[in-house]
């Protein structure tokens, strides 16, 4: 019998990796780029999501954004006064750490920076995520949010999610058509989905999706930015910015 072209084993060794030739392009792509521009920014990505990201990118397609390895982005800056590609330029070393990329712009910085701080996008969350807030199945008739909108303003839960809820571990059963949890008249206990500080499993996100509770928020922070007229790092304190985010 011929073997399957679909039951095909990819060893993980034989899976590409960055090669040393790219990582080198990257490196030298950014020591030819910076100095064509005024700013070079700093910026953390809390959960990063592509599709959020590429929408960055065209918002900013005369900029130029950068990742990588930070130890390698650090050293194509420079980390001491000796190395620096421009005067100054080292004092962003230390901020080159974590999920962080680099904005090269010739853009106003504070327009650039109102933008990237303005950026908040909800999604699904993933596993290994932490929960921003607690999520409980109140009992009785299960709806479509969980609980999460008033039950005039929701529906039931279809009957056909029925069985994967009880394969998640939520003691549900069929009660006249409908999606039960405890007693139909709201009596018994509810179910506790995630509390919040919980490291997010597989099992627990599954469930947050079914329900439409969305507990992850793509941000952009701005850590840190050097500008050429002045071949001086700014530092940008992150309580200062929510200030002024509240007060608008």
């Amino acid at each position: 019998m011929p073997k399957s072209k679909r039951a095909k084993v990819v060893h993980l060794t034989q899976v590409s990796k960055k090669t040393r030739e790219q990582k080198d392009q990257l490196f030298q792509n950014i020591r030819d780029q910076v100095p064509e521009y005024q700013h070079c920014i700093v910026f953390n990505v809390d959960n990063m999501r592509n599709n959020y990201l590429k929408e960055v990118r065209r918002e900013l397609n005369d900029s130029r954004l950068f990742f990588g390895k930070t130890k390698l982005m650090a050293k194509a800056l420079g980390q001491t006064p000796e190395e620096a590609i421009l005067p100054g330029i080292e004092g962003l070393a230390p901020h080159i750490a974590g999920t962080v990329g680099l904005l090269l712009t010739n853009r106003p910085v504070n327009d650039v920076l109102d933008y990237l701080n303005g950026i908040v996008s909800v999604d699904f969350a993933r596993a290994g995520v932490t929960a921003s807030r607690s999520f409980i199945i109140p009992p009785g008739v299960v709806y479509a949010t969980g609980g999460e909108v008033p039950k005039e303003n929701d529906i039931p839960l279809g009957h056909t999610i029925e069985p994967e809820l009880r394969r998640l571990g939520i003691p549900t059963r069929m009660v006249k058509g409908k999606v039960v949890l405890g007693e139909e008249n709201g009596e018994g206990e509810g179910y506790t989905v995630c509390k919040e500080g919980d490291v997010l499993d597989s099992r627990q996100t599954r469930l947050l999706k079914l329900f439409d509770v969305c507990l992850s928020e793509f941000k952009i922070k701005v850590l840190a930015y050097w500008s050429a007229a002045t071949s001086e790092v700014t530092e940008i304190e992150q309580a200062a910015m929510e200030g002024v985010e509240e007060d608008e």
